[in-house]
């Protein structure tokens, strides 16, 4: 395994990236929604049970968000300075969304949103939680 993929980097990318939805990615769902911006129904924190597991929202987001950080670390772990800021932060803000909006609806069984309804939002708070997850990783010593 490179240093990139060693179980351990692997594993604090899983928290930090689990921490960044809970911390970033939600404060900044409250602050679009408190201006209006959020979608209908976007409840930060939200306890209510997602299927197929039933855990709350808020624990299948973060699930996700560390699978997310996961998928990305590899890409990542190399860059420094600014390019590892700027690269978390798009990444976040493009790669999240457009899964959000064109795959998963699918692989749910349904079609893909609508872009320009769900992208302002959604690309606002995933390149928060991207900004997040350098953040906790450099706090992690990564």
């Amino acid at each position: 395994m490179t240093p990139a993929t060693n179980l351990s980097s692997l594993g604090l990318a899983f928290v930090a990236g689990f921490l960044a939805v809970v911390i970033f990615h939600q404060v900044a769902a409250l602050v679009l929604g408190m201006a209006g911006l959020a979608p209908a129904g976007m409840v930060p924190w939200s306890l209510d049970p997602i299927a197929p597991l039933r855990v709350p929202a808020i624990v299948s987001r973060g699930f996700w968000g560390g699978v997310w950080a996961v998928a990305l670390w590899p890409l990542m772990a190399g860059r420094i300075g600014v390019a590892w800021w700027i690269g978390w932060t798009v990444l976040g803000a493009i790669a999240l969304p457009l899964v959000g909006i064109f795959v998963v609806p699918i692989l749910k069984g349904g079609v893909p949103h609508d872009f320009w309804t769900r992208y302002p939002f959604s690309g606002a708070v995933n390149a928060v939680w991207g900004l997040g997850t350098a953040a906790l990783l450099r706090f992690f010593g990564r």
